[in-house]
């Protein structure tokens, strides 16, 4: 099991240059865990792509039901306090913090292309281009 940001979700479901990346790490790990504010990220992440004219309601509802039957079961409610200590040892926002805490309560890494959680985060985040090789 590994953690993903809302990035890697998006990646997966939503075509980029990353992609391919984020395919191959479900094909390495297919079971992939998340703070439940992915959610709330992914479906702003939707609604931008709605409002580009990238996708109709009908597509986005589609990619946020599947999204969420890949986490089903594996979406986490992260302690206050371990996002808050998080944040005052690092310049992290807390909405970051929440996948890193994730992934130190679950013992797993985070699997992210966050430069910044992947430079004050290195023991736990891992790069999706090293991790989806």
């Amino acid at each position: 099991m590994i953690v993903v940001d809302t990035n890697v979700i998006g990646y997966l479901f939503l075509s980029s240059e990353q992609s391919v990346l984020a395919e191959r790490a479900l094909q390495k790990d297919n079971e992939w865990a998340a703070p439940v504010l992915w959610r709330s990220e992914f479906r702003n992440v939707l609604s931008l792509y709605m409002r580009k004219n990238i996708i109709k309601l009908e597509q986005a509802q589609q990619i946020m039901n599947n999204a969420l039957k890949l986490l089903k079961g594996r979406e986490y409610e992260v302690p206050s306090y371990e996002v808050l200590r998080l944040t005052s040892t690092s310049n992290c926002s807390a909405y970051d913090c929440e996948f890193i805490a994730t992934a130190n309560d679950l013992k797993i890494p985070l699997v992210t292309v966050d430069k910044q959680l992947l430079r004050e985060f290195s023991t736990v985040a891992i790069p999706l281009n090293s991790f989806g090789k």
